[in-house]
């Protein structure tokens, strides 16, 4: 597995002033399987910001004496980040601040404008001037410029909203407001709970209510936007049901933790049903049925339940290391994959192995795990990946962008087995999707099979901002 992560957004609504920014780093903290390359809290206290946001995670940025920095305050939002927009900077690390003559605005974002160069050019054409190369900095300016005709916040988001083109869930936050938008096609999930003592929580996975004791209200409707203040909870649904919904669909194959639930389908259960899937599309007689950790385990659980083959603990993941795709290259992946997994001789050696994982992007991973399986003594082992083959980019906040990269744009299902060093291998069929999270969700697929729910951008690179702005550095 190499795919990049989303990001995660967190925002707190209290009306008394309270330690938010303790109660956003575990909110984050629950979302950092989302994004572990920055991180960011801004704590509003009576309309004055208090930010701190760097590289790092979420434990690194906000140590003890970092988080004794924030006064009290009764509203924060946070985020955790991987970018697919701009470069791992810390001009990128969110969320945003913007100071106007109306006032103040942070915000944060999971998601990717497919339309970000097109707005980003009008805006500099404009006289428009950015501090960073990410597509949430565009988003900001775009809300700011109709705040300042507009009476209210919620007014200007509504307004800024149509020019959006592809995937945006936000958390942000006014002097007094705490706001939560979704876009109206539903991409990226978001969620808000309550507390015990009436404090409203935003985040991007049910997970992270939990963590923090909130307990799961609705998720955030496609088109959405909530305005959490003092008097309540208010909803705006103008945008609503204006687009077909097409939720990532990737959201439950990897993305999202195991006990997240997205739109009312459990992640945990939309992964069992994709190993139960594989089991009857891809038989194989085997001894033991084994998952990639973490995101294959509970398609290998659906796929042993379904094939009456026992499952067991093959790989042990150390949990201090983080997912492969950090890495900056492709040597150090190498390093990587054999520090982070380790597998376990006992349940492997003489057996022949169903090994299950979420994907395959370009091979190098997976053809690593292959060999310390066989090194551990495996006598067969066959591959079962509970997602379809990726074919194409996605513009929507993951970060598949290069059709080259993909081996299965250049290899048949055959030749992938053999130059992995599988015996056997096998896709989740790409109509098999349905399945997973309900025939009536619907669902974005455009990585597996190319139906594109917006316009494909005209240009494609992930560096397509570097050269409209320096490498800028920020205090924060």
């Amino acid at each position: 597995m190499a795919i990049h992560e989303e990001c995660g957004v967190f925002g707190v609504f209290s009306k008394n002033s309270v330690d938010v920014a303790s109660l956003t780093y575990y909110g984050l903290y629950a979302l950092q399987h989302r994004g572990q390359e920055s991180c960011g809290i801004v704590v509003n206290d009576d309309g004055v910001f208090t930010s701190y946001k760097d590289l790092g995670l979420v434990s690194e940025v906000f140590t003890k004496d970092r988080l004794r920095t924030f006064p009290d305050g009764n509203i924060a939002v946070g985020h955790v980040r991987y970018g697919t927009t701009g470069g791992t900077t810390r001009s990128n690390c969110q969320p945003f601040e913007v100071n106007h003559k109306k006032g103040k605005m942070a915000i944060a974002h999971n998601g990717n404008l497919s339309n970000a160069l097109e707005l980003r050019d009008a805006l500099e054409d404009s006289g428009a001037i950015f501090n960073s190369t990410s597509d949430t900095e565009t988003i900001a300016y775009m809300i700011t410029r109709m705040r300042l005709t507009s009476p209210s916040i919620e007014v200007a988001v509504s307004r800024a909203l149509p020019s959006f083109e592809g995937a945006f869930s936000l958390v942000m936050m006014s002097a007094q407001k705490l706001i939560a938008v979704r876009d109206p096609r539903g991409f990226r999930p978001l969620c808000y709970g309550i507390t015990e003592d009436g404090t409203y929580v935003v985040a991007s996975e049910s997970c992270a209510l939990r963590a923090v004791g909130a307990e799961f209200v609705r998720d955030v409707e496609p088109g959405e936007i909530l305005i959490f203040t003092a008097d309540g909870v208010e909803s705006k649904k103008e945008h609503c049901n204006t687009k077909d919904k097409r939720t990532c669909v990737f959201e439950h194959i990897y993305f999202a933790r195991p006990d997240s639930v997205i739109d009312g389908m459990s992640v945990h259960e939309a992964r069992v049903k994709a190993g139960e899937i594989l089991a009857k599309t891809y038989p194989v007689e085997a001894d033991v049925v084994i998952g990639v950790p973490d995101s294959g385990l509970d398609a290998a659980l659906g796929y042993a339940n379904a094939s009456n083959i026992p499952y067991e603990i093959g790989l042990i993941k150390n949990k201090y290391i983080g997912r492969t795709f950090i890495a900056p290259g492709q040597d150090h992946r190498f390093d990587q994959v054999k520090i982070k997994l380790s597998p376990i001789k006992n349940v492997l050696a003489g057996k022949r192995v169903v090994l299950i994982d979420d994907s395959i992007v370009r091979g190098t991973t997976s053809k690593r795990i292959v060999k310390l399986l066989r090194d551990a003594g495996a006598t067969e082992i066959h591959i079962r990946i509970s997602a379809p083959p990726f074919l194409h980019p996605c513009y929507y906040g993951t970060d598949i962008d290069s059709e080259e990269n993909l081996i299965a744009n250049h290899h048949s299902v055959e030749e992938i087995s053999k130059l992995l060093g599988a015996d056997s291998l096998g896709f989740l069929p790409t109509d098999a999707l349905s399945k997973l999270i309900g025939e009536r969700a619907g669902y974005c697929s455009a990585c597996f099979d190319g139906d594109y729910p917006t316009s494909i951008p005209t240009d494609t690179r992930k560096d397509r901002f570097e050269g409209k702005i320096g490498k800028i550095e920020t205090n924060h």
